[in-house]
């Protein structure tokens, strides 16, 4: 599998929910999403346009205290992992992330950088980044 990198350019929440209800129409069992970026660029919001696109009718909200949230409302469970507060991808398997990595479900994490050691190959990463005019992202997309 050849990975590939596109960069898209996001100027404001609608084109963030466009972004997000297209990549969750493409999202299958067992993906998962590494996000990356700067506190208050986005990942969030991102992911909760995903779960809306994936049918996903819990509230999305930082996990930052649970670590992970389960949601089984959309046409497939959606895993939201938030490791902020951990210091080591090991401190992220402690807490059995390796069994929902190969679950029948979709995993976003955010702040991946900071377990980037332990989450799988296969995982498609978004750094998100900001741009350069007022309310613009960077998505860099490599998958």
């Amino acid at each position: 599998m050849s990975v590939q990198e596109q960069i898209i350019y996001i100027n404001n929440e609608q084109d963030t929910e466009a972004f997000g209800m297209e990549l969750a129409s493409t999202l299958e069992p067992g993906d998962i999403l590494a996000l990356i970026g700067d506190l208050g660029t986005g990942k969030t919001t991102l992911t909760k346009y995903i779960a809306k696109g994936m049918g996903v009718t819990e509230n999305i909200d930082s996990p930052t205290f649970n670590i992970v949230k389960e949601h089984k409302s959309g046409r497939l469970p959606l895993f939201h992992f938030d490791v902020y507060r951990l210091s080591s991808g090991d401190e992220l398997l402690d807490i059995g992330a390796d069994e929902y990595f190969y679950a029948d479900g979709v995993c976003i994490i955010e702040w991946a950088d900071i377990v980037a050691d332990v989450i799988p190959e296969k995982a498609k990463v978004i750094l998100i980044e900001y741009g350069d005019k007022q309310g613009e992202r960077v998505y860099r997309c490599i998958f």
